[in-house]
Order: structure tokens, then C-alpha cells, then sequence
């Protein structure tokens, strides 16, 4: 994997994540993220139409005229959409009903767009579709830490009705903490959504800052010779006799 493709990953996973930095699609974030399985479900739908779409815009960016690129960007996220809507209506019909509107705002969603009018239609294939899966990853990934945190303290349990996702055989997966653990209802309403976004925003921004101090002080204790990459001009003046 190259330098490139390498930062690209880098980004979608933790320097530009959707979620804590660029802070976009917050509604659906917000909204469903009470349970694992509405976080894995919301997010699986997520990241099939984000990488399906940065993969056709970019297959087809010469091809769109400049005057109705936005349009075709639109009906293209619309048409994957309601592939996974049907999809979802057929296999997963349950968690289909208890995500309800927010599978077909996704077509709204800050991130597909964006993504797709600031990079794929602008990048080869193969860049767009890393993009696509790194940021979509990422996304989740914010979904899924977040639903299992309010799931947690919420609820005193994990993996809640992951059988709606994953079908019978997941339905041992729930895990309790204890039988009789009080219900923070806090945890589970949408405030407690912002406050856990807030905390986790606030932790990677923590562990930014020691990376970047630890990076200073490596760079600080270097001889002065070291970490300098070329050659450096030296100016002589006067006579050389």
C-alpha cells in the first residue's frame, strides 16, 4: 500500500472522521445510536451507499456534465438508498421499522455528499473507493462505540436484539451486566447522545495533543544535524585565495 492510499485510510479513520472532526451527519448519529444494533445497522447501510456511490461518481466524473453534476449525484445516492431500503425491508424487516426515516435520509446525509462532490468526482476509482470505505468505516465505527456506551450505562446491558441483524443465533449474544441495574434513562434520550459525542470529541482531541507534544519532544532531544533531508546551501562570501 502506498504513502497515499496509507493516508487516505489515516484520514477517514481518525485525522478527518466524519463524525468528531468534520462533525457531519450528527442527526442519525444522535438519533439512533441507543443500541448496538441500530448503530451496526444504521452504519452497515452507511457504508454500502457511501462506498457505492464514491465508486459510480468516480467511474462516471468525466462523463457528468458540470451544469447537473449535483442532480446525478442525488439520484444516484437515492437509487442505492432505496436498494438497501428494499434490502433491509426483505431481511432485516424489524430493525428496518425501528430505524425508520433514517434510512431514507441517508440520501441527505453531509458526508455522502460531501465525499462525493469533494473527492470522487474529482479522483480515479480505486482513491474514491478507499476514501469511500475509510470514511464510512470511520463513521461507524464512532456509531457502534457510541450506541454501546449509551447501551451500557443505559441499560446495564450489550448487544441487545442483535437476532434483528444477525438472525436467531445472535440471540444469546445479549449480555447483562446485572439483573437488577436501574435504568439511567439519561443515557438512552438524545441529551445523552451529545453528552457522549462531547466526551469522545474531547478524548480524541486529548489524544491529539499528547501525540502531537510527544512528536515535539522526540524532535526537541534530536541532535541538530539529524532531521534535516537534503543539502543545505551554504553562502560564501568574500575571496578564496
Amino acid at each position: 500500500m502506498n504513502a497515499q492510499n496509507s493516508k487516505l485510510i489515516k484520514q477517514g479513520l481518525w485525522d478527518n472522521n466524519p463524525a468528531l472532526v468534520q462533525l457531519l451527519g450528527l442527526c442519525p448519529l444522535l438519533a439512533v445510536t441507543n443500541s448496538v444494533v441500530n448503530s451496526i445497522g444504521l452504519g452497515l447501510a452507511t457504508l454500502i451507499v457511501l462506498t457505492g456511490s464514491n465508486l459510480s461518481i468516480s467511474l462516471f466524473r468525466n462523463l457528468v456534465p458540470e451544469a447537473v453534476r449535483l442532480p446525478i449525484f442525488v439520484m444516484i445516492i437515492a437509487a442505492l438508498v432505496t436498494a438497501i431500503e428494499l434490502l433491509m425491508q426483505a431481511l432485516t424487516y424489524e430493525l428496518y421499522l425501528i430505524l425508520g426515516i433514517f434510512i431514507p435520509l441517508i440520501v441527505t446525509n453531509c458526508i455522502i455528499m460531501g465525499r462525493a462532490d469533494a473527492f470522487a468526482s474529482r479522483n480515479p476509482v480505486k482513491e474514491s473507493l478507499i476514501d469511500g470505505l475509510s470514511m464510512s468505516v470511520g463513521f461507524m465505527a464512532v456509531l457502534v462505540l457510541l450506541g454501546a456506551i449509551r447501551e451500557l450505562i443505559g441499560t446495564g446491558a450489550l448487544f441487545a436484539n442483535m437476532h434483528l441483524l444477525f438472525g436467531e443465533t445472535a440471540r444469546d449474544w445479549h449480555w447483562v451486566v446485572a439483573e437488577d441495574y436501574p435504568q439511567f434513562l439519561f443515557a438512552i434520550l438524545p441529551p445523552g447522545a451529545f453528552v457522549a459525542l462531547g466526551l469522545l470529541i474531547a478524548l480524541k482531541n486529548l489524544i491529539d495533543a499528547r501525540i502531537e507534544a510527544r512528536k515535539k519532544e522526540l524532535e526537541c532531544a534530536l541532535p541538530p544535524h539529524q532531521g534535516v533531508k537534503g543539502n543545505k546551501r551554504v553562502r560564501v562570501t568574500g575571496h578564496i585565495s
